[in-house]
């Protein structure tokens, strides 16, 4: 329910490096496999264990085979693994066919085909038609694809998801798709209805790129015994659904603090170019619940503050460059930095070149630094960039999309936004928050998380300007309760933003869901 709360206790480690978010690449998967079999679990076991709970799943949705299944076998256990879903599926008294379009290689694999072929199932000879109503289950290739696949069998399975867009379910990984990137293999890959991910998480279906291929993504519980599982490393990335915001722990400042022990945040934001982001990242501020919102805006937006949001302190005036940009040199001359436990700077600002903007004010701050939007922009156009961030003194946070994220890392290869986002947070000793999709969230020393839910809904204008007000506001009020600050409240705080985006039931605008997120964040500090 929206409004039942989501805290409920402090977890140190949040959420648990558990099978249920562990995020993990293909070699890391093989590995694992490989130690259970080296603990005596018999290969044919584990294969058993997947097919019958792939075919357990399925059974629990009789809708999808009431015209019948056909599995797509491929060469090695993936296709062995879908021979066993047609054994138990037709067992079961489903009307079940299967295809094999390429030689069988493994010999559990052939066995199974075998003992398929003796029990009745019908081998199909020909090509399945793509346009019946029966649910087609591709296990070709699973873990670990590199090899390029054929376009006749990517357009088969294609043309199958276009006449029944959600009787196509894929075994581990679609057929084409490259399980740890989500990039494809091939010209295009198999866009499932459907994946069923095998023991944990792999890294290429969390990617932006994958979402067209992998559909709902449901990960199948194989038993991976807990000693194993604390031999991955110890910051493995983590996958976080909206499901985990109930175990996080917001900040809640004593009941008896004044507003100025609440978290007091600074925005310095918006242009003559770009008014609207200036309102809302104040809006996002404001929902946090921190005490105390101050700003510098430009005139044009400071002249009506009063009116459009009156809790703001304004502090002045951004003086303007001739092409529109807001001018910050001299603004952190004008006031106590101390005052603040966080700065919000960058949303609309407009880009500038001006050396001076980015001073020995804000590097020797020691509260919390937010950079977004046009910060991030100026910043990667200055001579000093990165370094900048290293010989900062207190906690920074930087929020880029992928076009600001390319502008301040041009080095580092983005094909891959987890590895990404994890290289450019050791790179620069900020935390980093990688917007997409799926956005990532990691601090230098590694910690990382990956929002495993998708809404179309949260990508759109203004949305990333209320995200950064937010996290402004959040990251103020766990320095005033606190007195502690962790990444893991970022990335928390960007999984509520999502939340709020794909639940708010008012409307899908920016001004909206920042409306939305202060109700959720009223409800967890009482």
């Amino acid at each position: 329910s929206i409004h039942s709360g989501f805290g409920c206790f402090l977890i140190l480690n949040w959420p648990q490096p558990d099978a249920e978010h562990l995020i993990v690449s293909s070699d890391q998967m093989q590995n694992i496999e490989n130690e259970m079999f080296s603990m005596a679990m018999p290969v044919e076991a584990l294969m058993e264990k997947v097919g019958i709970g792939i075919s357990s799943w399925i059974l629990d949705r009789q809708g999808l085979i009431e015209n019948g299944a056909i599995v797509l076998v491929g060469p090695g256990h993936n296709g062995g693994d879908g021979l066993v879903v047609a054994r138990e599926l037709y067992l079961a008294g489903v009307d079940v066919s299967i295809w094999c379009p390429f030689p069988l290689k493994k010999e559990l694999t052939q066995k199974h085909f075998d003992y398929a072929m003796h029990i009745g199932i019908e081998n199909m000879k020909n090509k399945p038609d793509p346009s019946s109503d029966s649910l087609w289950i591709e296990s070709l290739f699973g873990l670990g694809q590199s090899r390029i696949i054929s376009e006749e069998v990517i357009e088969l399975l294609n043309s199958k998801k276009k006449n029944s867009p959600s009787k196509l379910i894929s075994v581990d990984v679609p057929a084409g798709l490259e399980s740890d990137d989500g990039n494809i293999t091939s010209k295009t890959a198999c866009k499932s209805s459907s994946t069923l991910t095998i023991g944990l998480f792999k890294s290429g279906l969390i990617q932006d790129s994958a979402i067209g291929f992998v559909g709902d993504l449901e990960r199948l519980d194989i038993g991976i015994p807990k000693k194993i599982l604390s031999d991955l490393p110890r910051n493995q990335p983590l996958r976080i659904t909206f499901s985990d915001l109930k175990t996080f722990e917001w900040p809640k400042p004593s009941k008896n603090k004044s507003k100025y022990q609440r978290g007091r945040a600074l925005v310095v934001a918006g242009s003559e170019k770009y008014r609207g982001a200036a309102s809302l990242a104040l809006n996002g501020a404001l929902a946090s619940g921190a005490g105390s919102i101050s700003a510098f805006l430009p005139k044009s937006i400071s002249s009506a503050v009063w009116s459009t949001h009156p809790e703001v302190l304004l502090l002045g005036d951004l003086k303007t460059f001739p092409d529109g940009a807001s001018d910050i040199s001299k603004v952190f001359n004008e006031v106590d930095l101390n005052r603040f436990d966080s700065i919000l700077l960058g949303p609309g600002l407009g880009i500038s070149k001006d050396e001076n903007s980015f001073g020995i004010e804000l590097k020797d701050f020691k509260g919390l630094l937010i950079l977004d939007a046009d910060a991030i922009n100026r910043l990667s156009l200055t001579s000093k960039g990165l370094k900048w961030l290293r010989d900062r003194k207190g906690p920074t946070w930087i929020t880029p999309h992928l076009e600001e994220f390319k502008r301040l890392f041009p080095l580092i290869n983005f094909s891959n936004p987890l590895k990404a986002g994890i290289e450019a947070a050791k790179i620069c000793g900020s935390s980093v928050l990688l917007k997409g999709a799926h956005s990532v969230i990691s601090d230098p020393e590694g910690k990382t998380w990956q929002i495993g839910q998708v809404n179309a809904s949260v990508a759109r204008t203004g949305f990333g300007d209320v995200l950064a007000g937010f996290v402004s506001g959040m990251g103020a009020s766990a320095i005033a309760s606190n007195k502690r600050l962790d990444t893991n409240l970022l990335a928390a705080s960007a999984l509520m933003h999502a939340y709020a985006g794909a639940f708010c039931s008012s409307g899908s605008t920016a001004s909206t869901i920042s409306t939305f997120l202060s109700e959720l964040i009223k409800k967890e500090s009482t």
